[in-house]
């Protein structure tokens, strides 16, 4: 069976997010698999060097996972005509210099999201690419979860219906940091280091709205800081400048209206860390990362109101699992996997850059809507 090589440049993947779902359980497995398959039976198998800033960092997370490439010296490594590929997974307000870079290099590009800070110099780096004629292409892994997946079964059946309404709830208690260590970075709760949860997370409800449920029309958008002071990996008492939560609501093409709460200051009571329920005129369905639930029409049961007794229904027994009918691989390596393929000529990728200004487009409007407390379009962009 013949091999093909393919070299790419894997940079800031020291992270949490970086090293397990990027390095490991997409590159890695995807080698471990024997490369993606190409429709002549070729195998494309990716050869990654790992580039980051602190040498021991790098140097460490590469003998940790036997790769034998690494450096500090990402100028090098975007000269060497052998490795095709560049992909981001560092600091949001680096990104948009770092990709202009490769780009530049004639690199096709891959990178996390928030492509960058604002909508301008997003639209900046669609229009270098395409200019460049490089393939480009940004991680939208939400679309890939199994339960996300379900959804889109139900929808495309036509379970549900005429689609009246999404709610989204994200989220979980981040730790101040003082008397327990935190699950995110402090950079995170940071304005001016490009932190707060509308940029982050209201890109991702971007794709995930517009390729499940209809395309976005206008936002209403209420964020806050409920936690004012944390504390950071050295222990150290800051300001939380940047937004810990977020409440937006989203009138969608078609009519339908969805509302998403999300917050790294809540405590869970609900089935995942993220859950979507979708209600439609002939059913509704609850889905969280892998697992997703549905009601029909004919099953819904019929409450009445009244608050002088204990409940009679049990809510939850009316509701039946949609089955694992399909193996599920990970969310980030069918991802990569797409976008390889398109690099080696084969598949559309239609996740790219445009996709990703579309996102923070969303962001960038829910802060300007939180400010201004009111509602706001969102118009098409001009690419």
């Amino acid at each position: 069976m013949k091999e093909k090589r393919i070299g790419i440049i894997m940079n800031g993947v020291t992270g949490r997010m970086g090293t397990n779902q990027h390095l490991v359980r997409s590159i890695l497995a995807i080698r471990k698999e024997g490369g993606v398959r190409l429709a002549d039976g070729t195998r494309l198998m990716p050869d990654p060097i790992l580039v980051g800033r602190n040498a021991g960092k790098v140097e460490a997370l590469a003998r940790a996972h036997g790769i034998e490439r690494w450096t500090t010296n990402l100028e090098r490594a975007l000269k060497d005509p052998k490795d095709e590929v560049f992909f981001d997974a560092a600091s949001t307000q680096l990104r948009p210099t770092l990709l202009k870079r490769a780009i530049a290099a004639g690199k096709h590009v891959y990178c996390e999201k928030p492509v960058a800070t604002n909508v301008a110099e997003a639209l900046s780096l669609y229009r270098a690419a395409k200019k460049a004629g490089i393939k480009h292409g940004v991680v939208q892994d939400k679309l890939w979860l199994p339960g996300l997946l379900k959804l889109k079964m139900l929808r495309d059946s036509g379970f549900f219906g005429k689609i009246l309404s999404v709610r989204g709830e994200f989220g979980y208690w981040v730790f101040e940091g003082d008397w327990q260590p935190a699950q995110r970075p402090s950079w995170n709760y940071r304005t001016a280091d490009g932190g707060g949860i509308i940029l982050d997370m209201l890109c991702h409800w971007r794709y995930v709205i517009d390729n499940l449920f209809g395309e976005v029309r206008a936002l209403s958008c209420l964020g806050a800081t409920h936690i004012p002071h944390r504390w950071d990996e050295n222990d150290r008492r800051y300001k939380a400048t940047a937004d810990d939560a977020a409440y937006a609501t989203f009138e969608l093409e078609g009519g339908a209206v969805a509302h998403f709460n999300s917050s790294w200051a809540v405590r869970v009571r609900r089935d995942d860390l993220l859950t979507l329920q979708v209600d439609g005129t002939h059913g509704s369905a609850v889905a969280g990362l892998r697992r997703c639930y549905t009601q029909s029409r004919v099953n819904t049961p019929k409450p009445v109101w009244n608050p002088d007794i204990a409940q009679p229904i049990d809510f939850y027994a009316g509701w039946q699992e949609v089955p694992d009918n399909l193996a599920y691989d990970n969310a980030f390596k069918v991802q990569w996997e797409l976008y390889l393929k398109h690099v080696a000529g084969e598949g559309e990728f239609r996740w790219n850059l445009l996709e990703g200004a579309k996102g923070v487009q969303l962001a960038e409007l829910g802060l300007k809507s939180w400010k201004q407390r009111k509602w706001l379009d969102v118009p098409a962009i001009k690419a």
